[in-house]
């Protein structure tokens, strides 16, 4: 990543162009993933998404946080917030955005009362720099096609999570 990138609130960027860079770093088929799924309906969180621009002021990658939640088998939700997607344009991957735009996101979290935070992605590499991990999500479903050892969950006390639930989004 250059010295001159800077990272700023997501709100303070076009959604339009947001939603290009969206298409351009997954395809304009993305809304047919289960991750829009379990988000469906809710608003991103301002507070913890944030953008990336470029030394030449160029929207280069985002990342956006969502209020989630898992409904456990008696019906109880439990809110979470769901980090992603993380996206940088193809030609800017591999040079350190999306991990700023991580750290950022997950810096941003309140130390007071921080919500377990749940994603889809790859478990080696989101559990290497941030601690997410898939020992805890093996009951958990979603409401669409997803592969069960790509669920993550980072959480400051485990034992606060359910074994079992559905995720999707928060109704609270």
């Amino acid at each position: 990543m250059s010295d001159v990138a800077t990272l700023i609130p997501l709100d303070n960027v076009d959604p339009v162009l947001v939603e290009q860079l969206l298409d351009r770093a997954f395809e304009p088929g993305r809304h047919q993933r289960t991750a829009y799924k379990v988000r469906d309906g809710s608003d991103w969180l301002p507070a913890l998404s944030f953008a990336a621009i470029d030394g030449e002021e160029h929207l280069v990658g985002t990342i956006q946080c969502w209020p989630v939640a898992l409904t456990d088998p008696a019906g109880r939700a439990h809110p979470m917030i769901m980090v992603g997607p993380v996206a940088v344009l193809p030609e800017h991957q591999g040079m350190g955005y999306g991990q700023a735009l991580m750290t950022a996101s997950l810096s941003a979290l309140s130390p007071d009362a921080p919500l377990p935070q749940v994603m889809i992605g790859d478990p080696e590499y989101y559990g290497r720099f941030w601690g997410f991990t898939n020992a805890y999500t093996g009951g958990w479903d979603l409401p669409g096609p997803f592969e069960q050892h790509r669920l993550l969950v980072r959480c400051a006390n485990p034992a606060v999570l359910p074994k079992e639930g559905m995720l999707g989004p928060w109704r609270g």
